[in-house]
Parts: C-alpha cells; sequence; structure tokens
C-alpha cells in the first residue's frame, strides 16, 4: 500500500486557539508524545511570533527525534531567518512558507497583483532553500484559488526548489466533491508535480475538513496536514484521528497506510487536551468518551455477543485498554513510578517525589487512584507549578454559607518566592462566585470570566473534578485549570492559574515592540 504522510501541526495551527497558552515544556512535552505516535512531521510552532515560541521550537528541535521538525515563516526574510535559527539542529529540519494566492487575499493582504506576489513567493522560497534541503511551500486560500494560476504557482515554485507543495483549505470552504476535483486537476496540469509531495490542509468550519482530505488523498494528496482532537484557528483543522483510523479501518476502500503508531492515540488525546485545558466533546469520533460506549440495550446484548456488531474499530487499536495496576493509598513508590512509566512519562527524582506526596493526598481520599487521576496530577504537579512566573499560588480558603444566604469566602494567596501571606473576603452569589471576586480583591484588578466548567476525571462519588476557566482583563484572555477532590479548591486554583497567564500576556506585551506584538496568525 502507499504511504500517506502525516504531519501534525498541533503545536502551530492547534495552538492559535485563544487563551491556549502552552509553555516551552508543555510544548516539549507534546512533540515528545508525537514523536511516540510516529507522526511523520511535527511542525513545532511560529518562531518569529514571539521569543518563548521560538525557545518552544529550537527545544523541540534539538530534543526530539524521529519526525522531521517543521516551523513556519511568512514569505519574508527575517521570519525565514528565524525559523532557520530555531530548527538548524534538528536531525530533519524543514522550513515552511507561505503566500496567500486567491485573488482576496494577494489584494486585501497585500495590496499586489498576481504576477508581483508570486515574485514575492519565489523569493522567499528561494533564499529558505539556500538554508535548509527540505523546504515546504503553502498557497494559503488555495481552495478560493482561480485553477489557472495556482497550476502556474505551484509549477514554478516546483521549480525554485519547493519539497513539498501545500494546497489549504484555508478558510473551511471546499466541499468534498469540489475539493477533489481541484487536487486532480493540479496532479494532471502540473507538468512537474511528481518531482515533490503533494499536501493538504483542511480547516473545519463547515464541517468537512475530515472528509475534504480524505478525498485529497484519493485524488493524489500524499501528505495531509492535521491535528490531534482537531484542535485549531476557528473550528478547528482536520482531526489526525480522524484521518488515520478511516484509512486503517477502510483499507479496502483507500488503499493507503501510515506508519502512525494507533495505540498512542488515546494518550496523545488526552495529553494535549490537559495541557490546553481544552476538554474533547464527549461524542467526538475516536477519541471522546462515548466514542466506544454502549448504553441501549440492544446495543449492549450485540456488544456482549460480538464487539464488531456495534464498534467499526476495536478500542484497543487507539490505545484504550485496562491495566492491571491498581494504586490506592497502600500502593507504594515502587508502583507509582511504574504506573508512571507506563504511561509515557519520564520525571526526575525531585519531581517524582513532589508527586508522590500529591497522590497520597488524593489517595487518602479515595478508595483507588485511576490512571486519568494520576494523569491530571502529573500535570498539576509538574506543569502547573511552572507556569505561576513568580506570580500567586493559593494558600487556603474557607467558606460561609448556608441555604438562601449568600456566600462569603476568604482567600489567602502566597506569591512565589515571598513569605507573606495575602487575604481577603469577598461576599457573592455562590461559593465559586465569592472565591473568584475575594481573588480579585487580592490581586487588585477584575477580571471577567468568560467560561467556567468542572468536570470529574473518573466516575466515582470520590472523583477529582478538574475546573477550567476562561479569563479576561481588556484584550486579554487566558485558560486557567485545576484539580482536587474538593471542587472549590479546583476552581480556585484554575482562577489563580489563569490570572497568572492573564499577567503573563499583559508583561509580555509590555516587554514586546509593537510590530513584533502583531504578527499576524496563518492559515
Amino acid at each position: 500500500m502507499e504511504k500517506i504522510f502525516v504531519f501534525d501541526t498541533t503545536l502551530r495551527d492547534g495552538e492559535q486557539i485563544p487563551g491556549a497558552c502552552l509553555n516551552p515544556r508543555e510544548k516539549l512535552e507534546i512533540a515528545l508524545q508525537l514523536a511516540r505516535l510516529q507522526v511523520d512531521a511535527i511542525e513545532a510552532g511560529f518562531p518569529i511570533s514571539s521569543p518563548g515560541d521560538f525557545k518552544a521550537v529550537k527545544t523541540i528541535a534539538e530534543r526530539v527525534k524521529g519526525p522531521t521538525i517543521v516551523a513556519l515563516a511568512r514569505a519574508v526574510r527575517k521570519d525565514i531567518e528565524t525559523v532557520w535559527d530555531a530548527i538548524k539542529k534538528a536531525e530533519r529540519p524543514r522550513i515552511h512558507v507561505f503566500l496567500g494566492t486567491s485573488d482576496i487575499h494577494i489584494q486585501k493582504k497585500f495590496g499586489l497583483d498576481r504576477e508581483k506576489a508570486l515574485e514575492r513567493g519565489l523569493e522567499a522560497l528561494k533564499f529558505a532553500k539556500s538554508l535548509c534541503p527540505d523546504v515546504e511551500y503553502s498557497t494559503e486560500d488555495a481552495s478560493r484559488t482561480d485553477p489557472d494560476y495556482l497550476v502556474q504557482v505551484v509549477e514554478q515554485v516546483i521549480s525554485a526548489g519547493a519539497t513539498v507543495v501545500n494546497i489549504p483549505d484555508t478558510v473551511g470552504y471546499a466541499v468534498p466533491e469540489e475539493f477533489g476535483r481541484l487536487i486532480a486537476y493540479l496532479k494532471t496540469r502540473v507538468s512537474n508535480i511528481d518531482k515533490i509531495v503533494l499536501s493538504v490542509h483542511c480547516h473545519n468550519d463547515l464541517g468537512l475538513a475530515t472528509a475534504n482530505t480524505l478525498v485529497a488523498v484519493e485524488n493524489g494528496a500524499r501528505q495531509v496536514e492535521c491535528t490531534i482532537n482537531g484542535l485549531g484557528e476557528r473550528a478547528g483543522n482536520a482531526s489526525l484521528e480522524e484521518i488515520v483510523m478511516a484509512i486503517k479501518t477502510r483499507k479496502d476502500y483507500f488503499r493507503y497506510c501510515t506508519t502512525v503508531n494507533t495505540p498512542e492515540i488515546m494518550r496523545t488525546s488526552k495529553l494535549v487536551s490537559r495541557l490546553m485545558g481544552i476538554p474533547v466533546q464527549a461524542n467526538k469520533a475516536i477519541v471522546g468518551s462515548n466514542a466506544f460506549s454502549h448504553s441501549s440495550g440492544i446495543h449492549q446484548d450485540g456488544i456482549l455477543k460480538d464487539r464488531s456488531t456495534y464498534e467499526a474499530i476495536r478500542p484497543e487499536e487507539v490505545g484504550i485498554t485496562e491495566h492491571s495496576v491498581v494504586l490506592t493509598a497502600r500502593s507504594g513508590r515502587h508502583a507509582l513510578k511504574h504506573k508512571i512509566s507506563e504511561m509515557g512519562y519520564e520525571l526526575q527524582e525531585q519531581e517524582f517525589e513532589i508527586l508522590y506526596n500529591q497522590f497520597l493526598s488524593v489517595a487518602d481520599k479515595k478508595k483507588r487512584v485511576y490512571d486519568d487521576d494520576v494523569a491530571v496530577i502529573v500535570q498539576d504537579v509538574i506543569f502547573a507549578h511552572l507556569d505561576q512566573s513568580g506570580l500567586y499560588s493559593l494558600a487556603s480558603y474557607k467558606i460561609t454559607a448556608g441555604n438562601g444566604d449568600t456566600s462569603e469566602a476568604r482567600v489567602r494567596l502566597q506569591r512565589e518566592e515571598e513569605e507573606v501571606i495575602l487575604e481577603a473576603s469577598a461576599q457573592g452569589d455562590g461559593p465559586i462566585d465569592a472565591i473568584f471576586k475575594a481573588i480579585d480583591k487580592i490581586v487588585g484588578a477584575y477580571h471577567k470570566l468568560e467560561e467556567f466548567q468542572v468536570k470529574a476525571v473518573t466516575e466515582t462519588k470520590e472523583a477529582m473534578g478538574v475546573a477550567t476557566v476562561m479569563v479576561s482583563r481588556g484584550s486579554s484572555r487566558a485558560l486557567g485549570r485545576g484539580s482536587s477532590t474538593d471542587i472549590l479548591k479546583a476552581s480556585a486554583r484554575a482562577y489563580v492559574q489563569a490570572i497568572n497567564r492573564i499577567y503573563r500576556l499583559l508583561q509580555r506585551d509590555s516587554d514586546v515592540s509593537p510590530d513584533k506584538n502583531t504578527v499576524p496568525q496563518p492559515q
């Protein structure tokens, strides 16, 4: 079977979701898991956009082995130089240059005509090629581009040295039959098309990203650009897990293959969801919590007789399995280390001791600590405390509430590396509202609560709760996440983390010059 190359852009296009701010260590953790998933290419970021993204891309390029490491650049010399500085130590580096080809982009964004836009793109491509032998060129907004002009552009960028040419459906405008015809047209009309890998990058604005990607493969595309959980700008991108499992499950129809290690899909999905603070909808294909659940009596009867009656995919194929190690308060360090290793985490001894103490605290309150509980504790202890950036952490809280009475919260916060405890009280419409108002009083600023969600990690009544909040202050927005068997504490931790991230964004904006701070996010 002919191979389809899988290009993961979770760390670039996926991170363009408002408030989805990953620190360099979190991005590295996801990149390492993507390498375990055995994707062919990881688009690690957009280095010119911020010093933090540059650092993350550089770290990934130096430490992640196996996949090609890609970074994005506009058709601008400074962008391309910055990308090369970030990825040049990668085992397999690739520079990814993009420029719009539709008249909407050429005229409205750049104020150019077609000829001058093509000249700009070719000049940028040739410069990128002088630095790196592997260069991908994206014809942004290709699905709304005049097909004959697109043929001209693709033919010339191939002649100029592109190794991969990407045809994006940037605004999710295309429908499958139409997009398939476009790919087939390029395969027929571009004389040198056999010299490159033809790629597609589909957005999900009309809910057709996966369908458009698969029909593109049928018509000649051999690289698919996608994200874990379908994350990305606006309505998101084509979902990696959907594309890969469609090709694998229906190999009788597609007759292609990927080298993705599919049993790692569920673990990757959960890691990305937790670190980005974006829950996966329950009925999401392949990775949703209901994807392999059955509540109907008829379905249950069929599944008990033969799982193929109501499952087209075996759960084990995407990594849904039962584990033999059951963790309780009586489990020792060795059992916990075994579980963490089994789940794919690598921790330093000091980090493990922090994790073990937190594990004991949770285990004392529960009869059993599940794998999802362990994963949440890992993220909270190892990653969340790194995100404080010298700001606040929750010391304690106390609630006074009664049936029909106004709730009052007394909250104590501590500044990192300071001995002093800051304290304030506030009344609110319920205990959580009171806690949030007390925190705002301590930090001396009002933050608007945009979204709030609390979700149990497991199904037991002693389950850990994970709280996710989105707050804004002025034009800055940030996600926060906290966990605890006490949902009030989880909510308070999430709110504090979101505020810390807001302050970090405000500090970054004050340190970065306006021209760097307004770099647009593409595709």
